[in-house]
């Protein structure tokens, strides 16, 4: 996934893979090929939450 993806987009994208996921006609090779995207979906979502944490918190310490 490219970084210029938003959040929620990155979450729209987790929730289709969960759904494909889902589907019990789906291949092992197909979920596991799934599964891995997923994560790193997940992933690079919480990594922009941890970011938008951190910019959260200078922004608190420099208003004190």
């Amino acid at each position: 996934m490219k970084d210029d993806i938003s959040f929620e987009d990155k979450l729209k994208n987790a929730k289709e893979i969960l759904e494909k996921l889902s589907d019990p006609s789906i291949t092992l090779k197909n979920a596991m090929k799934e599964y891995k995207k997923g994560v790193s979906i997940l992933n690079e979502a919480t990594k922009m939450i941890e970011d938008a944490k951190l910019e959260y918190e200078k922004l608190q310490i420099n208003e004190e």
